[in-house]
């Protein structure tokens, strides 16, 4: 049974003579602890509701992931990201020319959260680490903070909030509030999931005879580094064991904006011998072997894990969840040098084959990015630590659509996603255990219930990252783009809370999913149009067309696969709330199989009907998608349903899909 813990860069801050420290607390409307994007999200969404906000972090970095090396995006599928999660995304595109960008730079994202941050004049503590929280009556009253002043004294500073949001990866003020939580993985009876527990399966593993001794075939020479002497216990067993992290890896080859890779301190080649007996064993063509390497724009990457040995620093983050700063900042300098070692290694060990060596060698940091922090991330990737147990715990039947909640308030879509845990030994042969991808699911809703704590712990607190989740549910939920959506509920929940005076356990589900639903941007503005094929009641669809589940956006897409005179096409009716200009968009999949080389678009806009042809060759997928949003101009539309949209299959020479279509209204 797994254990439950009940515990009683260019950016413009603002910093207010209030931040002195003196007896009475800061006093806001709404504390959000933790920097993160999706911190940044709420305290923008917060002061768009006129609320006065403190966006407070532990360390020097905002944006968390997103701005710290993770820029080649982990979507699922774009319908589940919405309001201003998918602002930041469309912001990012207009730094790059384009309509949205899923790839982007690290200093690219960190300036879009700035313009957040400026535009709504939020306040921002940074380098201000959570000591103690104060409740009474089931609300937490204050909080206590650490920071230094310029002459490095170490000062207090209290604050005081009608709501609190943590925001952190960590889940530190959860915890500190006495809200109940968990770390580790359950058992699979628990919830009844058949991939949660010890899993011993074939991803990022080491093909069998793989030695682990450091004399090989010699046990009592004891283990190679990175290697644990731990039982397997059986699969499906709860343990507290948190899957491997590492750093996202931001690397240059261009070489006027390169800086080399060079052997950091407290370097130890024989942390690396593994991967030599790895290479042994199966030897590697590429780079890429042991570097997923993402390319992004202007010549970086975003490189993550691959294969059994890579940047997961497998096993040594299990006190990381639960640890004070020391220890975090001991763990995260750890994987620091562990990752920089590797690059060094691969680069410079002359027992690393000639190939890889000349190939790593390419290379290097950029001159650009991370300014502050040597031009490395300042941001470990967390990928889980403390998780929330709240009044519901969404879980694999969630994530699998065997059950599915009415109070939902965002969507999830990623695969189930967990990075090995450990690495122990088999049958005298190395081998990796945790790693679990398992996906073919749609689009699936977020509980409200999973970001809130039960209502006799803690009333004006909200979860929105360490939410409510069995470890193998959190695999799918924990993207950047959907702990932005959550990011702003939480805050759109907290503002409702205010108002109502009460506890976020009572406020009205249905009223926060209908003002998510009209104020997307948190601005008033007038919201997009959405259309997909799966809306029945404003789709027309005449002649024959197949439909295919789990691909394209949202739950499935309509196809017509062989070419054919018979008269098919897919209308698309919007109710159009508002005349005037709208920019229009069709989604369409460049690689779909045999797609034809043209696709005939009419757009009618309640007068006259024109068309338009969208050309195979014109489009490109960027990213872990297998579509994109392609324009087919700007039209002025009248209120009312007279204005559709209409794909046509009729005689194309091959296949033809009709997935979604986007009005977005002319914004001044």
């Amino acid at each position: 049974m797994l254990q439950l813990r009940m515990l009683a860069v260019g950016i413009l801050f603002f910093v207010f003579p209030a931040y002195a420290q003196h007896a009475k607390p800061v006093q806001v409307d709404i504390c959000i602890y933790g920097a993160t994007s999706a911190g940044v999200i709420a305290a923008y969404t917060a002061k768009m509701q006129h609320h006065s906000v403190l966006l407070i972090d532990p360390g020097k970095h905002i944006g968390g992931l997103t701005s710290g090396g993770l820029g080649f995006t982990d979507i699922g599928n774009k319908y589940a990201v919405s309001g201003l999660g998918l602002d930041f995304y469309r912001r990012v595109g207009k730094q790059y020319g384009q309509f949205e960008s899923w790839i982007f730079e690290p200093h690219v994202a960190t300036a879009v959260f700035s313009q957040y941050l400026k535009l709504a004049k939020v306040e921002v503590a940074l380098e201000h680490t959570l000591q103690h929280v104060s409740n009474e009556f089931g609300y937490i009253k204050e909080i206590e903070l650490n920071y230094r002043n310029a002459a490095g004294q170490v000062l207090t500073k209290r604050v005081a909030a009608k709501m609190f949001i943590d925001c952190s990866y960590e889940g530190d003020l959860m915890a500190k509030a006495g809200v109940s939580f968990t770390v580790g993985r359950e058992s699979g009876s628990l919830y009844n999931e058949s991939f949660n527990g010890v899993q011993l399966r074939d991803k990022h593993q080491f093909p069998d005879g793989v030695d682990p001794y450091k004399i090989p075939g010699r046990r009592e020479s004891g283990l190679l580094w990175g290697i644990s002497d731990a039982m397997l216990l059986a699969n499906g067993s709860a343990d507290t064991k948190v899957q491997a992290y590492n750093f996202r890896i931001c690397l240059t080859d261009d070489a006027a904006n390169r800086i080399a890779i060079t052997r950091p301190s407290a370097y130890d080649s024989t942390r690396y011998e593994l991967l030599l007996r790895l290479l042994q064993k199966k030897p590697a063509a590429s780079l890429g072997a042991i570097l997923k390497i993402d390319r992004m724009p202007n010549h970086k990457t975003d490189i993550n894990n691959n294969g059994p040995f890579s940047t997961d620093m497998i096993g040594m983050n299990y006190g990381y969840p639960e640890g004070d700063q020391e220890i975090r900042n001991t763990i995260r300098h750890q994987h620091e040098v562990y990752i920089k070692g590797l690059l060094y290694f691969i680069g410079h060990d002359q027992r690393m084959p000639e190939n890889l060596r000349k190939e790593m060698l390419n290379w290097g940091y950029p001159k650009d990015e991370f300014t502050n922090n040597n031009n490395f991330t300042p941001q470990l990737y967390v990928r889980e630590a403390r998780r929330m147990i709240g009044d519901y715990v969404m879980t694999q039947a969630n994530c699998q659509g065997k059950e599915v909640v009415t109070d939902g308030i965002g969507l999830a879509a990623y695969t189930m996603d967990s990075h090995n845990c450990e690495r122990i030994v088999v049958n005298d042969m190395v081998k990796n255990e945790g790693d679990v991808q398992v996906g073919g699911f749609g689009p699936y809703p977020i509980s409200y219930r999973s970001i809130i704590p039960g209502a006799k712990e803690c009333k004006n607190l909200l979860v929105p990252v360490c939410l409510s989740a069995s470890h193998i549910a959190y695999g799918s939920i924990r993207m950047e783009p959907v702990f932005m959506v959550l990011g702003q509920v939480a805050a759109t929940a907290a503002s409702m809370a205010i108002k109502a005076k009460a506890g976020v356990q009572e406020i009205n589900v249905p009223e926060l999913q209908q003002a998510l639903k009209t104020n997307p941007l948190a601005d008033g503005s007038l919201p997009e149009i959405v259309i997909d094929n799966d809306n029945t009641a404003q789709v027309q669809i005449k002649g024959s067309w197949t439909t295919k589940e789990h691909l394209g956006y949202g739950p499935s897409v309509l196809t017509a696969d062989e070419p054919s005179a018979e008269e098919r096409s897919v209308q698309y009716q919007p109710v159009i709330e508002k005349e005037g200009y709208y920019h229009i968009y069709v989604y369409m999949l460049p690689a779909y199989n045999k797609l034809a080389s043209q696709t005939m678009v009419a757009v009618y806009d309640g007068n006259r009907e024109t068309r338009i042809t969208l050309k195979k060759r014109d489009m490109q997928v960027q990213g872990q998608t297998s579509g994109e949003w392609i324009a087919v101009g700007k039209y002025k539309l009248p209120a009312g349903s007279k204005a559709h949209v209409t794909i046509q299959a009729a005689n194309a020479d091959g296949a033809v899909v009709a997935d979604a279509v986007l009005l977005i209204p002319e914004r001044k």
